[in-house]
C-alpha cells in the first residue's frame, strides 16, 4: 500500500516496550476486520444523509468507513453505508 506522507526517521533504532508492540499488533488486527468502504476514487454515486441531503457526484476522497462526494456545490462527506452507486 502507498503513504502519502514521508516516514519520521527519529524514532527508529529506539527500543519499544513491549505494551506498545502488542498495542501496534492489536490495532492492525482490528482494522483488517473492520468495516471496509465499497466505493473507489472515480466511482460515480448518490449520498443520502438527513442532514446533508441527497447529493450526487463523483467520490474524490474515501477511507474505510466514509467517502468525499464532490458535487457542483462542493465536497460532500459520507458513511459509506449512506451511499449508493448511481445507476
Amino acid at each position: 500500500m502507498a503513504r502519502d506522507f514521508a516516514q519520521d526517521l527519529s524514532g527508529m533504532g529506539r527500543p519499544i516496550s513491549l505494551g506498545s508492540a502488542l498495542s501496534g499488533v492489536w490495532g492492525r488486527t482490528v482494522t483488517v476486520f473492520s468495516p471496509r468502504c465499497p466505493y473507489r476514487v472515480g466511482d460515480t454515486v448518490i449520498g443520502d444523509d438527513p442532514f446533508s441531503g441527497r447529493r450526487e457526484g463523483v467520490v474524490v476522497w474515501q477511507d474505510r468507513r466514509s467517502v468525499g462526494v464532490k458535487t457542483p456545490y462542493g465536497v460532500f462527506f459520507f458513511d459509506h453505508r449512506l451511499v449508493k452507486p448511481l445507476d
